[in-house]
């Protein structure tokens, strides 16, 4: 019997246990317990771990990649100034002069159009809906707290965006915090993503969801805080002929802080998932509809289900695990996928400094 925990073939109609979610709150120091129960009570799974590291971790210790990290000086990675992963080339705005906004007026104004533009929000602009950005845009907030509440951005049929530094917060349904969808070559890096527990999980709509065939996108080093919907990669299972072969995204040295699932769920398409960190999860990735899905290097705190490939849609996802720190976490692992090699250079440091690495450089402030 499958979970109805993130049901639904759309994002509207995704459905969560707010009872339950107040239980997990006030279990946190039995979570590994709890997972486990959670994990039994699925049945007809291929594979289901409560180790601390995942069931692939000795085969693959001596992987490239990981070798790679031990040979590292220790010096820990900085703020890169072009995307590492699937977002590689992502040039934005470029070096266009750039344009400092204060207000939703001239925000909207300066980010119209595919011309080269450098756009700098100073101060926190409350808006309602969503902004649309064009092609060939940087978008900067200013110091920490720069940016937008109430609502988001949407970026549609558009190509060559970089969105850094941003703090959005608390995007009122329908809008997400971020939206990409239909649009090719984007980095979303270095923002801040938030919203509250306060109110029902359809009060907000997602922070950062990816959909309708958009490709080549790198999340990096984001927070993601207290919501209950993270990132949406693919909308509905009904979106096949659109999504297929599309969906390609990396997330790499973001921090999940009590965000309750969506840790991402992709469908379709291929996601690379390193050197993140989750923290109090009821699931965190989630591979679904065929997605191939690496999870490598990633360290989960208080999280049930740090991966699963057999929930909530008519076909299993498939997914990889290499070098992460489950924490205690179960996995559901029905299809192993064939996602192994990423077709771009990186480096995922070792589980052991990714805690460290995230919570001192993720989110606004720190470019």
């Amino acid at each position: 019997m499958r979970s109805t925990h993130d049901l639904g073939t759309t994002d509207d109609d995704d459905v969560i246990d707010v009872t339950r979610v107040t239980a997990r709150d006030r279990r946190r120091l039995t979570a590994v317990a709890a997972g486990v129960t959670a994990a039994l009570a699925l049945g007809g799974l291929s594979t289901v771990s409560a180790h601390g590291t995942d069931s692939a971790d000795s085969a693959r210790s001596d992987t490239a990649h990981s070798a790679a990290a031990r040979s590292a000086t220790g010096t820990r990675p900085t703020a890169e100034t072009t995307p590492i992963g699937f977002g590689a080339g992502t040039t934005g705005g470029g070096n266009a002069t750039a344009t400092t906004v204060t207000s939703l007026d001239a925000f909207k104004a300066a980010v119209t159009g595919d011309k080269a533009k450098v756009v700098r929000v100073s101060g926190l602009i409350s808006l309602t809906g969503q902004v649309d950005i064009g092609s060939n845009t940087t978008v900067l907030g200013v110091g920490s707290g720069s940016g937008f509440t109430g609502g988001g951005l949407r970026l549609k049929e558009s190509t060559n965006v970089i969105v850094r530094n941003l703090a959005i917060s608390k995007p009122r349904k329908p809008s997400d915090g971020i939206t990409v969808q239909k649009s090719t070559k984007v980095w979303i890096d270095h923002n801040t993503f938030s919203a509250d527990r306060d109110h029902d999980k359809d009060y907000y709509d997602g922070l950062l969801d990816i959909n309708h065939g958009s490709d080549n996108i790198t999340v990096s080093w984001n927070k993601f805080a207290d919501h209950f919907k993270g990132s949406l990669v693919g909308h509905s299972d009904n979106n096949a002929g659109e999504d297929t072969d599309h969906l390609k995204v990396t997330y790499h040295h973001n921090w999940f802080s009590d965000v309750y699932s969506r840790i991402p769920s992709l469908r379709f398409g291929t996601g690379h998932f390193y050197d993140n960190y989750v923290q109090g999860a009821e699931t965190g990735v989630h591979s679904r509809m065929g997605a191939q899905t690496l999870v490598e290097n990633n360290v989960f705190r208080d999280t049930e289900v740090a991966v699963t490939t057999s929930r909530d849609s008519d076909v299993d996802g498939y997914a990889v695990l290499r070098g992460n720190d489950l924490g205690g976490a179960v996995t559901e692992i029905s299809r192993t996928g064939s996602f192994t090699t990423p077709p771009y250079a990186y480096t995922a440091e070792p589980a052991s400094s990714v805690v460290a690495t995230v919570t001192a450089q993720a989110g606004t402030g720190k470019l």
